[in-house]
């Protein structure tokens, strides 16, 4: 096989990744559009979609059964039929997305697939130094156009992640309770913030958040900071089989202990009680803290236990004044984890409270939606201010948080 057989122009090796990744995004932007009511747009996605899989059909057809320079005058078509769909939808609703996905690309694919190279090369009209020039090419091009488009693919996957929060934010500064929304900044106001923070029941459900939440921490690291240091430092008879426990009970769905809670709480009237929560929540997360405190409580030597020993300590001095400073990372990435489960735990919170001056956040902010009722920018504007706590911890915990994962992944 000679060079003249081997030899593909780059733009041939790129186009497959870029309609295998424009139909991952149609896909979604159609989810999106379908939910908005958007049926020129949904419709517009599918077509795109359309578009891309026949572009994948012809690249992959074998060249004994469409020409080389066939297959190239088809590309040429689909990708001015994207390229057109494309401007039209941006002068539907000025979406520079479009530009950047779809007609940029398209542009530059019908550049190149019109060159006069590309288009001698489809007719195999190329001589045997123009394409050894060709080749070389694209053995010094390839590797910066592949580092380039990885970086490119990483950077739009960023910006899909941002168009859920993006979302929620235009439908909590919208007038209205409608879901769909244009992101159309000069109509944005802050009613339906006003409506939540001029609200008794918001300052209700705060307060039971904080007060379960807390009490979740505090009794949680009770029972797992002595329970962890045990197992990581002792040796008992059960220990492998109540270890071994913890984790299995982790497999299970939380679903399956709601009937169950239920009964134990109506039985001790810790029903609508924020203590029923607190101890609900502890039991729930307690085998996965002491799991991340026995693994952290393993990397710290146990010379410096036996020198304090030497030293005249007793075990719970040793216990205090050495381990717990040396594990406050590990703590403190326990409590994050505690905290943060109870603030956002909503099914049990909904099946033990029954009425609205026992709810938390989460309970709360599903009162909002209802087959009744569907106020869906004051749900967006509190879903962001229940947030607000969560990004706050981690920013102010960010440094235990990164030194507890790491220090507790390795032994010695």
């Amino acid at each position: 096989m000679n060079l003249r057989e081997l030899y593909v122009p780059l733009i041939y090796k790129f186009i497959p990744f870029y309609s295998i990744f424009l139909i991952f995004v149609e896909l979604f932007l159609y989810k999106i559009n379908t939910i908005k009511g958007d049926t020129l747009l949904s419709n517009s996605n599918l077509v795109i979609i359309a578009i891309n899989m026949a572009v994948l059909f012809i690249l992959f057809v074998d060249f004994s059964l469409l020409s080389a320079a066939l297959k190239r005058d088809v590309l040429l078509f689909l990708f001015m039929m994207m390229g057109a769909i494309s401007l039209v939808l941006f002068v539907h609703n000025y979406s520079f997305m479009n530009i950047i996905l779809i007609l940029c690309p398209s542009l530059l694919s019908l550049w190149f697939l019109s060159s006069p190279f590309t288009t001698h090369w489809a007719r195999g009209d190329l001589t045997d130094k123009e394409i050894y020039e060709g080749f070389i090419q694209s053995k010094k091009l390839g590797p910066a156009i592949e580092k380039y488009m990885s970086h490119s693919f990483l950077f739009l996957l960023c910006s899909l992640i941002l168009i859920p929060l993006l979302w929620i934010l235009d439908t909590a500064f919208s007038s209205g309770n409608s879901l769909s929304s244009s992101f159309d900044i000069t109509k944005w106001s802050g009613d339906h913030f006003s409506n939540i923070l001029g609200s008794e029941d918001f300052y209700v459900w705060v307060r039971n958040s904080i007060i379960v939440s807390v009490g979740t921490t505090a009794f949680g690291l009770l029972m797992a900071v002595p329970a962890g240091y045990g197992f990581s430092r002792f040796n008992f008879k059960g220990k492998g089989a109540i270890m071994f426990s913890f984790i299995l009970v982790q497999m299970f769905p939380g679903v399956i202990i709601i009937v169950p809670y239920f009964i134990l709480m109506k039985t001790l009237g810790l029903l609508n009680t924020s203590i029923g929560l607190i101890l609900a929540y502890s039991v729930t997360a307690l085998p996965l803290c002491v799991w991340m405190l026995k693994g952290y409580f393993d990397t710290i030597p146990r010379e410096l236990e036996e020198a304090a020993r030497v030293d005249g300590c007793t075990q719970f001095q040793v216990f205090w004044k050495i381990i717990i400073p040396l594990s406050l990372p590990a703590i403190a990435v326990t409590s994050l984890f505690s905290f943060l489960a109870a603030w956002n735990e909503f099914l049990l919170a909904l099946t033990f409270n029954t009425g609205n001056e026992n709810y938390t956040l989460p309970v709360g902010l599903a009162s909002f939606i209802s087959p009744t009722k569907q106020l869906w920018g004051d749900f967006a504007a509190l879903s962001i201010i229940a947030s607000i706590p969560v990004v706050l911890l981690f920013i102010v915990f960010q440094k235990y948080l990164i030194n507890g994962l790491t220090a507790g992944s390795v032994k010695g």
